[in-house]
């Protein structure tokens, strides 16, 4: 699974590259990076509002039919498929726009914590070489098995990049490349190659940063009138609350890069779920349905009428 992931990281490693190449700041091409491809996700985010919108809009009717058919399960789901039929509703017209930013963000995720095979694209033989060659350093302990590794690799690459072994590793170009790439990871004073952990000092914004725009936007979202999450009862919505700490404590104990990017995935999805109430908000999207749905009958009588 995590190769399959690693695959899209390597393709968003391209954009990630380029938006580096222009600026030469990690943090900005983080936050160019994801704002791009939230920009390119935002059909599909429209179409899974729709799909809820139309879903919530049946509820009445197919709860009706329950009703009315609880000894007939046969019937029950004839029936249904009819009321899907007739107001032109798809049951599961949502599933695949709502996967697929699930798995857009992971292959962000692999681009941004492997920067060297997926943001530039160096042989995987190669960085495991350097890895190995770090390890042998006095003083140095590089876990080559790490998910973080390449970062942390990057972070004191300008002490070791000069040696021998290293251009008998990897080509001068490559080693121009790394170099450049390494000098980019400081944002407004923040060190992102650093752990908040092991640092401290002002890279613990990071963490609490992700706490509070993931606690801050799911809480304004259960509030938000019309949104699914509002409808979250129980422990659901404690759960809501959960995860955002879980993915602090992770950015607590990872290289900031990868928090920070979390921040930005944030912070972007909540501008963007801001735009959806207001724009695409369940209310105006049935409006919209319902006044299709009468000028598609009243095309059907009309043709019905011509045809007799």
């Amino acid at each position: 699974m995590i190769q399959f992931f690693n695959i899209f990281g390597s393709l968003f490693g391209y954009l990630l590259w380029a938006a580096y190449y222009l600026i030469n700041n990690f943090g900005i091409a983080i936050i160019i990076f994801t704002l791009i491809f939230k920009i390119v996700l935002f059909p599909s985010s429209v179409k899974q509002q729709k799909s809820m919108a139309a879903n919530a809009k049946l509820q009445a009717k197919q709860k009706a039919l329950q009703e009315k058919y609880s000894n007939d399960k046969q019937k029950y789901n004839e029936e249904l498929q009819k009321l899907y039929e007739k107001e032109n509703v798809k049951p599961f017209g949502g599933c695949l726009t709502s996967l697929l930013p699930m798995f857009v963000m992971l292959g962000i995720y692999y681009s941004v914590v492997r920067p060297l095979s997926n943001v530039l694209h160096i042989a995987t033989d190669k960085v495991t070489a350097l890895s190995e060659y770090i390890n042998t350093l006095p003083g140095v302990s590089l876990n080559s098995s790490s998910l973080y590794s390449e970062i942390e690799l990057i972070r004191i690459f300008d002490k070791i990049s000069t040696q021998e072994a290293v251009t008998e590793i990897l080509t001068g170009d490559e080693i121009e490349k790394i170099s450049l790439l390494s000098g980019g990871f400081n944002f407004f004073g923040l060190d992102l190659l650093s752990t908040p952990k092991f640092a401290g000092g002002w890279i613990l914004i990071i963490p609490i940063l992700c706490l509070v725009t993931s606690v801050g936007s799911q809480v304004f979202m259960m509030f938000m009138k019309g949104n699914p999450m509002s409808q979250q009862q129980g422990c659901m919505k404690y759960m809501f609350i959960a995860l955002p700490v879980l993915t602090a404590w992770i950015a607590y104990t990872v290289p900031a890069a990868v928090g920070f990017y979390w921040i930005c995935s944030t912070v972007f999805g909540f501008v963007q779920t801001l735009i959806m109430n207001k724009f695409y908000s369940p209310d105006l999207m049935n409006a919209k349905m319902e006044a299709q749905h009468i000028a598609r009958l009243e095309l059907e009588e009309k043709n019905a009428q011509y045809n007799r």
